[in-house]
């Protein structure tokens, strides 16, 4: 499995994981809980947004990768 994969697998993960920290957000009565996984699902995204650029720059070190 090539770095390129690995890494495209892990952006994929990220975002479902941020994906369940805004259902779980929005799915909870306990304000505190809310606050919680809202805050944790915007602290994710700076992990999606380095994930996506890193995924450009293989793209562009390689272009025959788009696996």
């Amino acid at each position: 499995m090539t770095v390129g994969i690995q890494v495209k697998q892990a952006l994929v993960n990220a975002k479902s994981v941020q994906a369940n920290f805004e259902t779980f957000a929005s799915q909870t009565q306990d304000e505190v809980a809310k606050q919680m996984y809202s805050k944790a699902a915007t602290q994710i995204q700076d992990v999606i947004e380095g994930l996506e650029t890193r995924v450009e720059q293989i793209e562009q070190e390689d272009p025959g990768y788009r696996g």
